[in-house]
């Protein structure tokens, strides 16, 4: 009751009683209410409902979606249409009553002075990393740019945060800006249906957008990304290019050594320079302690490094960590034998830029001649296991063309006690699976009821349940059985 008290002193609107809970039942049975929030709009005469969306809507088009019936949205929708198609650097970046942008001295800068320019719609967040980051980056681009005498403009759109802190941040940015609080930085959140931050729009000079995020490109390719610009698709090419040419002259060191940081971490902090590392397969291991799949993929790792070390002294990984806190760091960097970065290095985001690190655990294959042989390692390594290494396309197609054969030997389809309701098919897995027998990752190669969803190893399904003993005619191996 306390918290209801609270939450809704928060709202200048009305409310259903808390002790009323047979209301609140019948009402989210009526609407069949499966998440919070959740905002039914209804006619005030008749009690029509005009739409079950408004959380969309309201966060889409704010306050002009009001009366929230399909003839408004509709009205608002070919309202946009229009702007899009008449759209100049004045609709986009003015109001009626704002004909400027401000520069971070506080002075009022005509709409009018970007017009003909290339102009780049930064959306910004007061504080938050990955934004910070990007325009720090994006800095060093845009005055190597106007270096050159190219006519690029960026204007920086507050999304969130409060003036202070804009106003601070902003300090530090060499360009333009929408006034904070200003509500045409909604509005562009909305016209340029924004999905994630940094998002870096790309204006042209007649007025018309480009490019609704170049952002990942800038991200991609670093301060060389101004090579690039305006980003067309020969400019593109271009930089295409250049990243192969930087991938085919790769190294360990161009990876691993930069600003005088020369060495990765063993256990007790002992300093390992890089250059011992030349030479191996080394695997560059993105993880963190906070992370539940990392910790449920680690024993696994550890298990497959331990045999591929037994087999081939040529072969290291390093783990790169994402944690937020020493302490979590060493924890978890205490379960591992191999080597790491310090918390914190400046190449861990590097590396992570480089590779394209969207998620973690992720595992990168960097070969003895210091090439990338693979920016997925885990996913064979969880199939193969140690078996493996080195991670080269060759040996994977050996591995594969081994298990196919394997593959033909094994029933078609089989009953197991574990899923007694439909037979299992075997069936060829495009990507990795949890086997809901023993809970393990799998690939390649499933028993499947694609009715229920429901995938076994084919360790599992051909195995007898609760102990070693394979199905007749099968001995199981690994993560492989195979006919006696």
């Amino acid at each position: 009751m306390d918290e209801f008290s609270a939450y809704f002193a928060k709202m200048p609107w009305l409310a259903v009683p808390f002790s009323d809970s047979k209301a609140l039942a019948d009402l989210n049975e009526r609407f069949k209410v499966m998440g919070i929030p959740h905002l039914v709009i209804l006619d005030a005469e008749f009690g029509e409902v005009y739409t079950e969306d408004g959380v969309e809507l309201v966060s889409e088009y704010g306050a002009e979606a009001y009366p929230f019936t399909a003839e408004r949205i509709n009205e608002l929708k070919e309202q946009e249409k229009a702007a899009k198609e008449n759209q100049t650097i004045h609709s986009v970046l003015g109001t009626p009553t704002r004909d400027y942008l401000i520069s971070n001295g506080g002075d009022k800068v005509p709409i009018s002075e970007l017009e003909g320019k290339y102009v780049g719609l930064c959306f910004v967040v007061d504080g938050y990393g990955p934004v910070v980051q990007f325009t720090s980056l994006l800095a060093k681009i845009y005055e190597k740019l106007r270096e050159v005498g190219e006519k690029f403009e960026v204007v920086a759109v507050s999304v969130d945060g409060d003036e202070e802190s804009f106003s601070e941040s902003f300090a530090a940015m060499p360009w333009l800006a929408i006034p904070h609080g200003d509500k045409v930085c909604e509005k562009l959140a909305r016209y340029f249906e924004l999905r994630g931050l940094p998002t870096l729009v790309l204006i042209g000079p007649d007025g018309k957008t480009l490019n609704n995020d170049i952002a990942e490109i800038i991200d991609e390719h670093g301060v060389d990304a101004w090579e690039g610009f305006p980003f067309t698709a020969d400019k593109l090419g271009v930089l295409a290019e250049k990243a192969k040419a930087r991938a085919e002259a790769q190294t360990l060191e161009s990876l691993l050594v930069t600003d005088g940081l020369d060495f990765v971490l063993g256990k007790d902090g002992v300093k390992v320079p890089v250059s011992e590392l030349k030479g191996k397969t080394v695997l560059l291991y993105f993880s963190a302690q906070w992370c539940g799949p990392c910790q449920a993929f680690l024993p696994k790792l550890v298990a497959e490094y331990t045999k591929i070390k037994e087999k081939h002294s040529d072969f290291e990984i390093v783990f790169l960590s994402s944690d937020q806190d020493q302490s979590s760091y060493d924890e978890f960097f205490s379960s591992m034998p191999w080597l790491a970065l310090p918390l914190g290095d400046p190449r861990e985001k590097q590396l992570g830029k480089t590779f394209k690190i969207r998620g973690i655990p992720s595992l990168v294959a960097i070969g003895p001649d210091g090439r990338t042989v693979t920016g997925d390692a885990k996913a064979p390594l969880t199939v193969h296991g140690a078996d493996a290494f080195p991670f080269t396309g060759e040996r994977l197609q050996e591995l594969e063309k081994k298990m196919e054969e394997t593959a033909k030997a094994w029933p078609e389809k089989v009953k197991h006690e574990l899923h007694e309701e439909h037979e299992l098919v075997l069936t060829r897995m495009a990507t990795v699976y949890g086997c809901d027998g023993c809970g393990e990752m799998g690939g390649s190669w499933s028993y499947r009821c694609k009715e229920c969803d429901l995938d076994l190893h084919t360790r599992c399904a051909l195995e007898k349940k609760g102990d070693e003993e394979a199905a007749a005619g099968y001995v199981c191996e690994g993560d492989v059985c195979r006919k006696a």
